[in-house]
């Protein structure tokens, strides 16, 4: 009887996903799960408790709920290979989800009526991390700041980062992983030399751009939607000891545009920053938002808040770069830092620059999570947006959106804007982004914090116009952290590569299990001969 009822759940599981709108309430246990896994080898490293589902049922965006049966804590990658295997030859095979730090924010991560595998517990009681000359082998479970620290052990480290280092190597892989330096060397999915997979039928595959290629690209971007990426060979290069850390204001988007623009060309990417981003502040945040922030002192957002009052901008613009140095290059950092920004055309002495270590650089949102946490407004919902959109249309989208739409907010959080270079994308990806023949496109990120119901309603609101308006002037955006709600929206969503991905979905995860809170594929038709199975 036991799956015959999670044959029942499992049909209807489409819609078990709770949108929540204020404090997250633990979804009550519906199903019994099926007691031949407790007769595996793994049953030891399954937990079914409350506090164990619950703790898995929810994300960070804090937006979407749904409970697993289990929770594994596997100790190796063939516990979840068994896992995989155990569900895909039941007669109504449940779903299998990794997580890492939960990081999704829309229900990624989450697997309802089916299985979590908490990936952390692969890195407990043995090191999973290994570096080389000029690779490191990572496991998935392992967070980004923790490979940085066993690189520069070596003077070493990754070439392309995200912006927040508590995440997972499998998990900003499962996405693509974009930063400041994906300009120059891609996302990160683009710096990976190999990985080792479970797939969606149990089987453990060694793969990389010479063996296996269509699992290796298809992993890497991929969503979790063919397999668990439990290790990952990332490229590496000599570390620097020292940023200049540099942030410089606009008040006119056509000079910001034109200098990121600028700054990411061939050119002048090999001579100037080596780290190129770009952040929107609305006049209400800098009038009313934090007085001073981790960079920003009290005097500086007094200054900024005074100039977008003269102005009469309707935002302030700063590119945020760095420019890498060590001891033999030190005494040349002031000149060449002059000699760029010479090229540029930002708001004369609103020029604002730190040094700090490399390290401090790389992990400076670990100190902004801090004092967020301390002000209650980390563990709130996030319904961030995330966007690429094409560079011919990004100054509509300033006018219409961040000036319009979004223009007399005051939100908790931040909205960035930076281009990166189109060529750094291979078709081979399974990440996409905007379908035009443009060299550079832009990434939009509106990061915004609910402090209430009220507000979750109103952000998602927003977030619905700015779609809408893209939609409506034919802007051409391409959804990174992607969530949509039908199978035609994931169809526009991948264009022409739905035929692929439906192909290696097939051939990778037949049954359909992996990571089904991406929502991107309908579950199988269940046999009725299978439904009767007690």
């Amino acid at each position: 009887m036991a799956r015959t009822r999670l044959a029942a759940f499992l049909i209807g599981m489409a819609s078990s996903f709770s949108v929540v709108a204020g404090q997250l309430r633990p979804m009550p246990r519906r199903v019994a799960f099926p007691v031949d896994l407790f007769a595996l080898g793994i049953a030891s490293k399954i937990r079914t408790d409350c506090n164990s589902t619950a703790s898995a049922a929810s994300d960070f965006g804090r937006i979407m709920e749904a409970a697993p049966e289990a929770v594994l804590h596997p100790a190796t990658p063939a516990d979840i290979a068994a896992l995989i295997r155990f569900s895909t030859s039941s007669p109504v095979p449940f779903p299998v989800s990794p997580r890492g730090q939960g990081h999704s924010v829309r229900g990624q991560s989450l697997a309802p009526g089916g299985v979590v595998v908490d990936m952390r517990t692969l890195g407990r009681g043995h090191h999973r991390i290994n570096v080389s000359a000029d690779y490191v082998d990572a496991g998935g479970e392992q967070l980004w700041v923790d490979v940085l620290r066993a690189t520069l052990k070596h003077g070493l480290a990754p070439r392309a980062w995200t912006d927040h280092l508590q995440l997972t190597v499998g998990g900003t892989l499962s996405n693509a992983g974009i930063g400041g330096q994906a300009f120059r060397h891609g996302p990160q999915i683009a710096n990976v030399h190999e990985l080792d997979v479970v797939t969606g039928t149990g089987e453990m595959v060694t793969c990389s751009r010479d063996k296996r290629k269509d699992l290796f690209f298809a992993a890497l971007g991929g969503l979790g939607q063919f397999g668990i990426i439990t290790r990952a060979r990332i490229a590496l290069e000599s570390a620097p000891k020292q940023v200049r850390w540099v942030r410089l204001a606009y008040s006119d988007v056509v000079a910001f545009t034109r200098d990121q623009e600028l700054l990411i060309s061939k050119h002048a990417s090999e001579a100037g920053f080596d780290y190129v981003e770009g952040q929107v502040q609305l006049n209400r945040t800098l009038t009313e938002g934090p007085k001073s922030t981790p960079f920003f002192s009290e005097a500086d957002i007094n200054r900024l808040a005074g100039l977008a009052s003269e102005t009469g901008s309707g935002a302030i613009y700063f590119i945020e770069a760095a420019m890498y140095y060590d001891e033999t290059t030190a005494p040349s950092v002031n000149q060449k830092l002059k000699m760029v920004l010479a090229q540029l055309s930002f708001v004369p002495g609103f020029v604002f620059t730190k040094d700090v270590t490399y390290f401090q650089f790389l992990d400076r949102v670990r100190v902004e999570e801090v004092v967020l946490r301390s002000a209650g407004v980390w563990d709130v919902p996030h319904p961030w947006l995330n966007l690429f959109v094409p560079r011919s249309r990004i100054l509509d989208f300033d006018a219409c959106v961040l000036k319009d739409i979004l223009g007399g907010d005051n939100p908790v959080g931040l909205i960035l804007m930076y281009p990166m270079n189109t060529a750094k994308w291979t078709s081979q990806m399974t990440a996409v982004k905007p379908p035009t023949v443009e060299d550079v496109f832009y990434m939009v990120g509106l990061l915004r914090s609910a402090l209430s119901a009220d507000e979750l309603e109103h952000l998602q609101r927003e977030n619905q116009s700015v779609l809408a308006f893209c939609d409506k002037e034919g802007i051409e955006c391409k959804h990174y952290l992607p969530h949509y709600t039908s199978q035609d929206g994931w169809r526009r969503h991948f264009g022409a590569k739905w035929s692929n991905i439906a192909q290696l979905k097939n051939k990778y995860d037949p049954h359909m299990i992996m990571s089904r809170g991406q929502r991107i594929f309908p579950l199988p038709t269940v046999p009725a001969a299978s439904m009767a199975t007690t």
